[in-house]
């Protein structure tokens, strides 16, 4: 991966970071993006910590695309709805949610 991907994977993964905050949720980036495999997270980007700084966070894998190339058949098949459910046969569904759902979720946590 060339510098500018890196840089650029860097300030999505510090956005991410940051609106986390925001809300008064603690939320870290992982040390190399993950490629260090820190604290055994298998290389996530980021780890949020819905429950609090003292609990397991959840660990999160940051992507971007200037043309949203695969995150635009995602949106159109969320539309207006608050969760896309993603099935694939003998696996466990995937949840997509959008930022202000996550958003609110996290804030009823806080509450």
């Amino acid at each position: 991966m060339g510098k500018p991907s890196r840089d650029k994977g860097a300030r999505r993964e510090r956005q991410i970071v940051a609106l986390h905050t925001e809300l008064g949720v603690k939320a870290e980036r992982v040390p190399l993006s993950g490629a260090a495999k820190f604290r055994n997270t298998g290389g996530s980007d980021v780890d949020v910590y819905p429950f609090g700084p003292d609990y397991v966070p959840i660990v999160t894998e940051v992507k971007a695309r200037a043309s949203g190339e695969g995150f635009v058949t995602l949106e159109r098949w969320l539309g207006a709805n608050q969760a896309l459910f993603l099935v694939r046969d003998r696996a466990d569904p995937l949840v997509v949610l959008p930022w202000e759902t996550w958003q609110s979720i996290l804030l009823a946590l806080k509450r």
